[in-house]
């Protein structure tokens, strides 16, 4: 296990529980004490984590992982829903992003496509898309979230509220039948919102794990959802439930 492969695993293990343990990294992770001390050490310099005695605590409490350590996370399958969600997309449509690890797939996807005119309001997808001169880039204002490196806010929010496009794509934390489709941070959830209104057609990518798994804030029912994409292994029966509530699924 190289070294950000463990930097994945602890900050993973504190996203879940808010704390850390040397000893419990050590049986995770397969490494020895003094290894997991100077990840710890590493971590903590990087503002990721805060340093105790025998471990760590998530900063200020609360805890999200970074997208650059939470895009390895599931990678093959974001990467199969990506490719199946950009065969969906045609040349010359307008279409929107939303930030996180699958919606950037499907960017990296789209930068040899013609004619498309793509709004997002993440700052990684519009710094990969923005150099194609075969691609008409709309970045939202906003403020900017570290975490995520999405623009959030009301300077968002008036922005994508000018505009309309013929397919959003959206990531989302979680996805049920009854609790429609959600978020781990309310700003986040208002901003996606925003997004799901402004657009004729809105498919959520979602890997399996977020199947059945409900977030904090909910950004929309599952009437403003016109397809979920997600990957093998969900749970059949949500996936039925989410089916009955009138929305196409497709596992990719």
């Amino acid at each position: 296990m190289n070294r950000t492969e463990r930097h994945r695993g602890i900050l993973d293990r504190l996203s879940e529980a808010g704390t850390v343990e040397v000893d419990d990294l050590v049986q995770r992770l397969g490494v020895s004490p003094a290894t997991i001390r100077r990840d710890l050490e590493t971590l903590h310099e990087q503002r990721l984590l805060d340093r105790t005695h025998g471990g760590a605590v998530a900063i200020n409490g609360l805890y999200e992982l970074p997208l650059r350590y939470r895009g390895s996370l599931h990678r093959d399958e974001k990467q199969r829903i990506a490719r199946a969600a950009a065969a969906r997309i045609p040349d010359g449509a307008t279409i929107a992003l939303t930030g996180g690890t699958t919606t950037t797939e499907i960017g990296r996807m789209l930068v040899d496509r013609e004619g498309l005119t793509v709004v997002t309001n993440a700052i990684n997808i519009a710094a990969e898309l923005a150099i194609r001169p075969n691609i008409r880039m709309i970045v939202s204002g906003g403020v900017a979230r570290a975490a995520s490196y999405e623009l959030v806010g009301p300077l968002a929010d008036d922005t994508l509220a000018q505009l309309h496009v013929e397919h959003a794509f959206v990531g989302v934390d979680g996805i049920t039948a009854t609790t429609g489709i959600t978020t781990h941070r309310e700003v986040e959830a208002r901003t996606n919102r925003m997004t799901v209104e402004r657009a004729a057609k809105v498919t959520v990518v979602a890997d399996a794990s977020k199947i059945g798994t409900t977030a904090l804030a909910r950004i929309c029912d599952l009437t403003q959802v016109t397809t979920l994409i997600t990957s093998e292994g969900a749970d059949p029966e949500q996936l039925r439930d989410i089916e009955a509530a009138g929305v196409e699924v497709e596992v990719a």
